[in-house]
């Protein structure tokens, strides 16, 4: 078949073979191109997309990116079930298989260290949301009778909300100090956007947590121990993933 090869990961050679109807980008099924001790997972795509300018332009197509995020995301996926992938970004393109060969030659080394580095483990994500007290009580605000009534009431909720926030705060950088005592490496990410995650509540805690894969599910019950310790405290646990936030530079 010919085409541009679309690169997934990189990883070490694995004996376990993917899902025999593992579909990746545009369709076409991933394969291993061997180079080293390393593996490329590749697949062919569409010149007509995925040359540079198309490509550029298809970046901008939210629908266009979803799906083929979703489609990148499930090879990493059906990867992480049987090897420790490093993934590269998505849109990663070559021209043909010498190419793919020439970028694993020449980054062999940062490779094979960061491979020693994750083999085994997984990253979890653990994103906690302190929810409003608009949201926690359905309760309409006393209609104020003065102008010092209403001062006073603005006062209060000003009061109430920080007293809220803080106790968020506290929650958190607990939550994040006992998880990261347990993992072998984390890393804090900024809140997301409520506009573009579409979640309630205020995000005041993103972070990514390195585990081996033999404790994930011990991990899996330290944060599920949480939930519910803290009243108006959402937690939110994601995973197993690929070590992105731990690849560093190798993606």
């Amino acid at each position: 078949m010919t085409g541009l090869r679309y690169v997934y990961a990189v990883c070490r050679p694995f004996g376990t073979p993917l899902q025999s109807q593992l579909s990746g980008v545009a369709g076409d099924p991933p394969r291993a191109l061997t180079h080293h001790g390393l593996v490329a997972v590749v697949s062919h795509v569409p010149e007509r997309d995925f040359s540079e300018e198309p490509l550029h332009a298809h970046l901008e197509d939210l629908d266009w990116l979803t799906e083929t995020a979703r489609a990148h995301q499930g090879v990493i996926d059906a990867l992480t079930t049987v090897t420790t992938p490093l993934p590269l970004r998505l849109g990663t393109v070559f021209r043909d298989d010498s190419g793919v060969r020439t970028m694993m030659e020449a980054r062999e080394e940062d490779f094979q260290r960061t491979l020693d580095r994750l083999e085994g483990r997984v990253e979890w994500g653990v994103k906690v949301y302190a929810e409003s007290e608009q949201q926690e009580s359905p309760r309409p605000a006393r209609k104020a009778a003065s102008g010092r009534d209403y001062l006073r009431q603005r006062r209060m909720q000003t009061r109430s909300h920080e007293e809220m926030w803080q106790k968020a705060e506290r929650f958190s950088t607990r939550l994040h100090e006992n998880l990261s005592a347990f993992a072998e490496d984390s890393r804090l990410h900024p809140p997301q956007n409520p506009a573009l995650s579409k979640a309630t509540g205020r995000n005041v805690l993103n972070a990514a947590y390195l585990v081996p894969r033999a404790n994930s599910e011990e991990f899996v019950e330290l944060v599920d121990r949480t939930k519910g310790e803290v009243p108006g405290m959402r937690i939110e646990l994601t995973g197993p993933w690929a070590a992105y936030s731990f690849a560093g530079e190798a993606i």
